[in-house]
């Protein structure tokens, strides 16, 4: 009950803080029950004056909630299935931005983690250069003289994290208690993916391990490469990893008076992301310019292993598949591909699919090359797939929102970069290797050993499966039984959840009127 109160006066503050920057009149009020048309529309008198663009409004209303909206936001930017591609577009631009904490507690917890002061572990240790909502960043000197990039996680972010997420937890149930749509989003798994990321994200020793898996993709990468992590000082609250002399990619000036080719960069940023997403599998999911860098060889170096994107076989043929046949114009092929990945439903036709994707890539091959956005054209795709009953994908929505932050950078480089011709070398090598003759040998060869294995299991899945047979048999003759216990249980909570929820509305509507009349 007591915890009931707390989330509802959580929730309550969440409710009018976005009212009161605007947010609500992102919101559509058709989909909505009635009742919670009637809390938007109050919202909205609340609303302050001059409150901006869209973006803005949802930008002020997360980043005043705190760190932990910054971060959902930027989470339901890669979900345009719950929030709708508008809003996703809006969230995209958020950028996570925060207040440095005190030194003090940055070198507690560096003395907390080692347990030794922090001058017995660098000779010198600066001030946070940057400041996010889960950590910052300070530059620091090791004994041996090689200078480090010291990330430390935020005093308090987990207990924050967790305090927050009960609220979203406590929202999200409310939401799928009442409207058939939130259920069909399923809002509550919306929760404990963003739980698990975080979750995660807070782990600094699983972003070394991320910089060492990218590190190991790409050694042989001749214009490209990341930090290398230092283990031996790394823990759960403290990442240490070697600092990036360079100039930031950010720094168009900077690159020309350091004498760096800007086209060659541009076309450097576009063929190291492809390759990372479809030869690796593994990308970098934040390369906006602030997290690269250009070192004095010329190498493009990729900092900030918070968020990372995988791609697995399938997703990395079907986007290898797709950008090829859209620079060959097989729209047939593009739909094929489709079909073949599951993604589309087999009631749909073929050729119906691809007519819908030809109206996506005709219109770009009549424009110039520099016209062309490879970013935009799969946007679009994903439009048109909508219409097909494809489910959103989050691995490749991720990928698109990346590749839009990394064509833009390149754009920045070189205005007139054709995106097309510098992607093809990537997809075509990938395919050739892949799924040419030698790549087939290999699919083969992984189909036997699967089917090896398959077949060593199959006494044991045999007795497995009568077994649940047995079961099922026992369950048609005599029934799933309940215990009067947990009858009586079911009736109590769903009296419970019918009672706290006609509180919650009547109290969230309180609130926003005492604000009004106020």
């Amino acid at each position: 009950m007591i915890s009931t109160v707390v989330h509802l006066a959580r929730s309550a503050r969440v409710g009018f803080v976005l009212a009161r920057e605007g947010a609500l009149a992102l919101v559509d009020p058709s989909v909505l029950p009635p009742a919670a048309r009637g809390l938007v529309a109050l919202g909205r008198l609340i609303e302050r004056r001059g409150a901006g663009s869209s973006a803005t409004r949802l930008a002020a209303a997360l980043t005043r909630l705190g760190p932990s909206y910054v971060k959902f936001g930027q989470f339901l930017a890669t979900r345009p299935d719950v929030v709708g591609m508008k809003i996703a577009a809006d969230l995209s631009a958020l950028q996570d931005r925060m207040p440095p904490f005190p030194m003090a507690q940055a070198r507690a917890a560096i003395e907390a983690a080692h347990g030794r002061p922090v001058e017995a572990i660098f000779a010198e240790f600066g001030e946070p250069m940057a400041a996010a909502s889960i950590a910052q960043v300070h530059r620091a000197r090791l004994k041996d003289g090689s200078e480090v990039a010291v990330k430390i996680l935020r005093p308090g972010i987990r207990d924050r994290f967790q305090r927050d997420l009960g609220a979203m937890r406590f929202g999200a149930r409310f939401a799928e208690a009442r409207s058939a749509e939130a259920r069909r989003l399923r809002m509550g798994a919306v929760v404990e993916t963003l739980a698990r990321s975080v979750t995660m994200e807070m782990d600094l020793r699983l972003e070394a391990a991320a910089l060492s898996e990218f590190a190991e993709n790409t050694r042989e990468d001749a214009d490209f490469r990341v930090p290398a992590p230092d283990w031996q000082l790394t823990a759960r609250e403290i990442l240490v990893d070697e600092w990036i002399d360079g100039v930031r990619l950010s720094d168009i000036e900077g690159l020309r008076a350091a004498g760096h080719d800007l086209k060659e960069l541009g076309r450097i940023v576009i063929q190291s992301f492809l390759k990372h997403a479809i030869r690796d599998g593994f990308f970098h999911a934040d390369m906006h310019p602030g997290n690269l860098f250009v070192d004095a060889q010329g190498r493009l170096v990729a900092v900030d292993g918070g968020i990372m994107g995988r791609l697995g076989m399938k997703e990395r043929r079907f986007l290898a598949e797709i950008l090829l046949g859209f620079i060959t114009r097989d729209y047939r092929r593009v739909a094929e591909v489709h079909f073949e990945a599951g993604y589309v439903p087999a009631h749909h036709a073929i050729d119906d699919f691809a007519q819908a994707i030809r109206a996506v890539g005709e219109p770009i091959h009549d424009r110039r090359a520099d016209e062309i956005s490879m970013a935009k054209v799969l946007t679009l795709l994903f439009e048109i797939t909508g219409l097909f009953d494809m489910a959103t994908r989050t691995e490749l929505v991720m990928l698109q929102k990346t590749m839009v932050v990394v064509e833009g950078v390149a754009r920045t480089l070189d205005p007139h970069l054709d995106m097309w011709t510098t992607a093809e070398p990537v997809v075509r090598d990938w395919m050739t290797q892949n799924l040419g003759p030698l790549g087939r040998l290999e699919d083969a060869g992984r189909g036997l050993r699967s089917l090896a294995s398959s077949v060593a299991a199959l006494p044991e899945t045999v007795g497995r499966a009568e077994r649940v047979l047995g079961q099922l048999e026992d369950a048609s003759r005599h029934g799933f039984a309940l215990d009067e216990a947990s009858v009586q249980a079911i009736g109590r909570a769903e009296a419970a959840r019918n009672r706290w929820g006609n509180w919650a509305l009547w109290v969230i509507a309180g609130l926003l009127a005492w604000a009004v009349l106020s």
